[in-house]
């Protein structure tokens, strides 16, 4: 429904019609008036509200672990929430076979991710990992493929366990364990035929005491360097959809919220229409020549919060091409545009983080506060407001857009004041030791710092 216009008819009664699911309300002169909602429905609302906000103050990992599986199959909520837990200090960590269910479970200050997250891995083998849990919790993956045949847990099944860090509390070398598996499922089939037929192995006669003994004797292969970080995120991301180990933005994100402060997921809802910037890990790129020839990009950006498309036209390619790489760090600046009930990010430019740097500069309480004193800042920062477009010496301090060399954001730390404040993106500078040289000229105390240490 649409309202096209409102008129008011003052104070009238009204009768409910007493729809199954919908009050609607009809009025003496037989107009309806849709979904008026009553007191009542506003009491009830502000309880559940109460009622969750209450859960969420006094048992928070409960709350969020809940939530999460609430959601777990819209994986841009479950992205979104698990930087929720993040910010509230609350790790969403990988599954574990001994003790994951099958959604999400909080353990201490701790949320396990479920088993039925994890691809190749249907409800037949969790329903089995869980029955046969039951009897003890599994010692290794000897023991795992031992007491779960190749009917209810396959190698694919198995893989998907080992790459999400599933097994990890058994044996933290993945790569071993993928190196073990072939050998190992073979060597528990050949075990579990023999005690079939009675043969049994010598350890099977001193019973169940010897078990340790059984499993230490299954074949293993020459010992090897686990998998890089870097690997294991990309099998956790294949898997799951999501980095749940680490994050390759992590390092940067106590900085992203100061030198990026919206965050990827709140894109579709911000009335933001400048330049804005974000720190994103490419996770897709596709190529697009245009009519005239011209080559651009669509690409998809992630952050710790969400993803979003974002379009590189080509005049702006052509600039940036040399950084369009899968899983490459970038600081970019875009504006955001609306079109076919459609939000996607026009990126302006982009730098790699490892390049990009912050200059800050130390305020006592009474200059913050002392409009000379920051028209003074203002006028170290950007000596020639009018001088735009040459990328000589101090030249480009004035100008609003992000040029081909980037912007250096300005931090401000203010004395008392536990967090540090981001100047608007009119102060940001094109040279950090320039800027710094200038502010130190004009009598303030400023340094520079990398984004990435």
């Amino acid at each position: 429904m649409k309202i096209v216009s409102r008129q008011s008819l003052g104070i009238q009664c009204v009768f409910d019609i007493g729809l199954e699911q919908d009050h609607n309300f009809l009025l003496d002169n037989g107009y309806i008036a849709s979904n008026c909602f009553n007191k009542s429905h506003s009491v009830a609302y502000g309880y559940v509200t109460y009622q969750t906000a209450y859960l969420k103050a006094n048992y928070p990992v409960e709350y969020m672990a809940a939530l999460l599986s609430s959601v777990s199959g819209d994986q841009d909520k479950v992205q979104r929430y698990i930087a929720n837990c993040r910010s509230m200090g609350i790790s969403v960590v990988p599954p574990d076979v001994n003790s994951s269910g099958e959604d999400f479970t909080p353990r201490g200050q701790q949320i396990l991710f479920g088993l039925a997250a994890i691809k190749n891995l249907g409800a037949g083998p969790i329903a089995a990992i869980l029955q046969a849990r039951q009897d003890g919790a599994f010692t290794s993956l000897a023991d795992l493929c031992s007491r779960l045949d190749s009917r209810s847990l396959n190698k694919k099944a198995l893989e998907a366990l080992i790459q999400t860090g599933a097994l990890d509390l058994l044996e933290p070398n993945r790569h071993q364990l993928m190196n073990d598996l072939d050998i190992t499922m073979e060597w528990a089939s050949r075990r579990a035929k023999e005690q079939a037929s009675g043969q049994g192995n010598i350890f099977d006669f001193f019973g169940e005491s010897s078990q340790t003994k059984t499993f230490d004797t299954a074949p293993t292969t020459t010992r090897v360097q686990d998998y890089s970080s870097q690997e294991k995120l990309r099998m956790e991301k294949e898997l799951l959809g999501f980095y749940i180990s680490d994050h390759p933005l992590s390092v940067v994100s106590r900085s992203a919220k100061l030198m990026a402060p919206i965050n990827l997921c709140d894109i579709p809802d911000s009335t933001e229409t400048k330049i804005v910037t974000a720190i994103a890990l490419i996770l897709d790129i596709k190529e697009v020549v245009t009519k005239k020839g011209d080559r651009m990009a669509i690409l998809q950006l992630e952050d710790l919060t969400g993803s979003t498309e974002a379009v590189v036209f080509p005049k702006t390619f052509d600039k940036v091409k040399h950084l369009l790489e899968k899983d490459k760090r970038l600081m970019v600046w875009g504006k955001i545009d609306r079109r076919d009930e459609q939000t996607q990010l026009i990126i302006d430019n982009m730098q790699p983080i490892e390049s990009v740097r912050m200059v800050r500069v130390e305020l006592t309480r009474e200059q913050a506060s002392d409009r000379q004193v920051l028209q003074q800042l203002k006028t170290a920062l950007n000596p020639n407001p009018n001088y735009g477009n040459s990328n000589q010496g101090n030249s480009s301090y004035g100008r609003n857009e992000p040029d081909n060399s980037g912007k250096i954001p300005v931090i401000a730390a203010i004395e008392y004041m536990p967090k540090l404040v981001r100047l608007g993106n009119q102060f940001w500078v094109e040279d950090e030791e320039t800027a710094v040289k200038a502010l130190q000229q004009a009598g303030f105390k400023a340094t520079y710092d990398a984004l990435v240490t």
